[in-house]
């Protein structure tokens, strides 16, 4: 079938042009749109993803395990890297443009019957909306869906999740989610339904106690991963020696023991497959099957997520956006790099903590090349220049492109280079120097 290209651009730009409308602290746009569709997040059952980090890997895991035990599944995840394509996976592949076309369509022809203007809908409503009705067409049995950010006002949180994960609680996007880790739990604990379950993240330590009131309060259960009398637990056997490497892993769950798990990636994932794999156990309420999640986990990717671009040199992208993201990612790289140090391509928001996600990489950095992503968030790599001579790092170039801060940072990048601040440098890296994306 050939692609509509026209219809792909429009549907695209008709996405892009509500940006500018931002985040609006109300559901009441995605319920009309639903309830315009004639309620497609009805016709399967979801899981819902929050978390500060890490919230896209558990997601894209918890969709392969539940692939693999012969459920046709919905991945939604966000942002993209490179296309709106990515966005929306079905049966573990992303979406064809055709279907996300037909899926974008529906939404804006459903758009009159909300009483509402096209125009002051957000970006994420319209995508979260066409995501649900996609699902619907491709006749998904479960959905599994990643929260943009908090919880209470989310668009995904139009559904009601048989299982609800939060994979931790850290300060960020405080502006809008509260200045304190308790208030910004209490926002993402907004996913938990009546009767769910509540999957809780190793993160969520010290702010669990706010997370349980929520769970009282809706009858819910809990499944708690890697904390003091958690249920779940988790011992790593291998760690990566090196950039794309595998991490070696046990999981033991209140249902069973999995021995000696596989991933293609930073064992800083494996906090991220013990939630997966608990919150995929919850969700079909048995043990998983032995080969399924062998297979599954296997063959798992996470694109922006410490992803390997290059082998010589090391060309790796990762989509650390905030200090904790930093720190986890200035794990993978002594765990990867050993004593080498690679230079870093950073570009961050301006909106960020970026003294802290620069503190955290300058132990293990050779140096920095300053740029600035196409958002018009980014921060000026100038300025950005100075934060890192401030914090004592070295600054080895200014770029005003991400590409030629790839190419500037090559003449110094003996052991590699790693790409990070945000997932829009991640995508603008992956653009110009290509790498195969999966779901």
């Amino acid at each position: 079938m050939v692609s509509r290209s026209g219809a792909y651009d429009r549907a695209v730009a008709a996405l892009e042009a509500a940006l500018q409308f931002g985040i609006r602290p109300s559901l009441d746009g995605i319920r009309g749109l639903v309830d315009a569709l004639g309620h497609p997040e009805r016709g399967f059952t979801s899981v819902q993803v929050t978390g500060t980090n890490g919230k896209t890997s558990v997601t894209r895991l918890i969709a392969a395990l539940l692939e693999a035990h012969g459920h046709r599944t919905g991945c939604y995840t966000s942002p993209h890297l490179v296309e709106y394509v990515e966005r929306i996976g079905i049966a573990g592949s992303p979406i064809a443009r055709d279907d996300l076309v037909a899926a974008v369509e529906a939404v804006l022809d459903a758009v009159p019957a909300t009483g509402v203007r096209q125009d002051l809908y957000t970006e994420f409503e319209l995508i979260t909306a066409a995501a649900l009705e996609s699902f619907r067409t491709a006749a998904v049995q479960w959905a599994c869906l990643e929260v943009g950010m908090g919880g209470r006002w989310d668009a995904t949180s139009v559904v009601t999740p048989r299982v609800a994960v939060i994979t931790g609680v850290a300060l960020d996007h405080t502006e809008r989610l509260g200045s304190t880790r308790e208030a910004i739990a209490a926002d993402k604990a907004c996913i938990i339904k009546p009767g769910g379950v509540a999957v809780l993240g190793p993160g969520c330590s010290g702010v669990e106690d706010v997370i349980l009131d929520r769970v009282r309060e809706q009858g819910a259960s809990v499944v708690r991963v890697g904390m003091p009398g958690a249920e779940v637990s988790w011992d790593l056997e291998q760690a990566p020696n090196r950039p794309g490497g595998s991490l070696v892993m046990h999981v033991k769950t209140r249902r069973a023991a999995y021995r000696s798990l596989r991933v293609q990636a930073p064992s800083y994932q494996a906090p991220n497959v013990a939630v997966a794999v608990a919150a995929a156990e919850e969700a079909l309420g048995a043990p998983l099957e032995a080969t399924s999640i062998r297979d599954a986990l296997a063959q798992t990717r996470f694109p922006g997520r410490f992803q390997v671009l290059r082998e010589t040199p090391f060309l790796v992208i990762d989509g650390a956006h905030n200090p904790e993201a930093a720190h986890v990612l200035a794990g993978a790289v002594r765990e990867a790099f050993g004593a080498a140090r690679p230079v870093f391509v950073l570009g961050v928001m301006a909106d960020k903590d970026v003294s802290g996600i620069v503190s955290e990489l300058i132990p293990v950095s050779s140096g920095f090349v300053c740029t600035a992503s196409r958002s018009p968030r980014a921060m000026d790599p100038q300025i950005l220049a100075e934060v890192v001579a401030v914090r004592g790092g070295a600054v080895l170039g200014v770029a005003r492109t991400v590409p030629s801060a790839v190419r500037m940072a090559e003449t110094a990048a003996a052991a590699g280079i790693v790409a990070a601040g945000s997932i829009y440098v991640a995508g603008e890296v992956l653009a110009a120097f290509g790498a195969d994306m999966a779901c």
